[in-house]
């Protein structure tokens, strides 16, 4: 394939206006699964919250994904939809499995120990960034001034929120420790979304894919969880096995159809407001459930991260 014709695949996966499309709240279908992918999505940063304080961070993401693993698979089987990959896109499952289920989440679960759900949920939404300055380097897509703008606007905005963490934080280190943590997670994700534009994985149907991915990377979860904590007991709350099931099967397999749907009725760039959505949810849940104190730093930070965030996703790219 040219790098033209892959060039012309990343901008219309990244690019924000396909066609004209009407509002989503216009048209049939879409609004019930929009705001249902914004409500889980935004609601398993504070499950993810509640889960690290019951178990090691290393066997919390082992449990969710041994059960995301078995999900994936079975909505494979009932799609009719073969597991068998070709050698390209199984490596590529490999690299997707170690970037986005091993390292992103064991990056996710540590800096959630020090960071409030909802910043590291914002902090998240920043993967828009890296993800297009990969494409960048990759596929030679190019990027304007708007999205340059639109960064520099949405990290002020993060970095208000991380001051504001710091100083109501009893030890402050520990917020520079998460943010490390956030850092590396939004990089090992953007890394994993860009292999995910490559020929090899546009090759085959993606929910096979995935169950590879999210399969081989739950291995690489449960090497970690063993080097770093042993084999754990079995005396864990019904309420930690509940959130597991909980992020893999509602969180994880249940909205992939829902998300791949809006895909297909808005395009990619349209549906991907679902990622600048969810942190404002995920703040939400936050402010209700642990007790999120607003300041005007704060709200400064938040409003500035996701206009930030709008204006990127509006940026032309080409």
């Amino acid at each position: 394939m040219r790098q033209g014709s892959i060039r012309g695949h990343v901008n219309r996966f990244l690019a924000p206006n396909e066609g004209h499309v009407q509002p989503p709240w216009r048209q049939a279908g879409i609004a019930v699964p929009f705001v249902l992918v914004v409500a889980i999505w935004g609601s398993t940063w504070y499950v993810i919250k509640d889960q690290i304080g019951l178990a090691s961070p290393s066997w919390t993401v082992v449990a969710r994904f041994v059960v995301a693993a078995a999900g994936m698979i079975g909505l494979a089987l009932v799609r009719r939809e073969s597991l068998r990959l070709p050698p390209a896109a199984l490596a590529t499952a490999a690299f997707v499995g170690l970037c986005q289920f091993c390292l992103n989440f064991q990056f996710v679960y540590r800096a959630e120990q020090s960071l409030t759900s909802g910043i590291m949920a914002i902090i998240m939404a920043l993967m828009m960034i890296p993800t297009a300055l990969l494409a960048r380097v990759v596929f030679g897509v190019r990027i304007d001034r708007r999205f340059v703008g639109g960064s520099l606007v949405a990290l002020a905005g993060i970095g208000l929120l991380l001051v504001h963490e710091y100083r109501a934080a009893p030890a402050g280190t520990q917020v520079l420790a998460g943010l490390a943590f956030g850092l590396a997670a939004v990089f090992s994700a953007a890394a994993a979304s860009v292999a995910q534009l490559g020929r090899a994985a546009r090759s085959v149907p993606p929910v096979p894919l995935l169950a590879w991915a999210i399969g081989l990377g739950g291995l690489l979860d449960l090497a970690v969880a063993l080097a770093r904590d042993g084999w754990p007991g079995f005396d864990l709350p019904a309420r930690f096995w509940g959130g597991a099931v909980y992020l893999a099967l509602i969180g994880t397999v249940a909205p992939f159809p829902l998300y791949v749907g809006l895909i297909r009725r808005l395009g990619a760039g349209r549906a991907a407001y679902v990622n600048v959505a969810v942190p404002v949810m995920a703040m939400v849940i936050s402010t209700a459930l642990e007790g999120y104190r607003w300041t005007a730093l704060a709200g400064w930070g938040a409003t500035l991260a996701i206009a930030g965030l709008l204006v990127v996703m509006s940026a032309r790219r080409g």
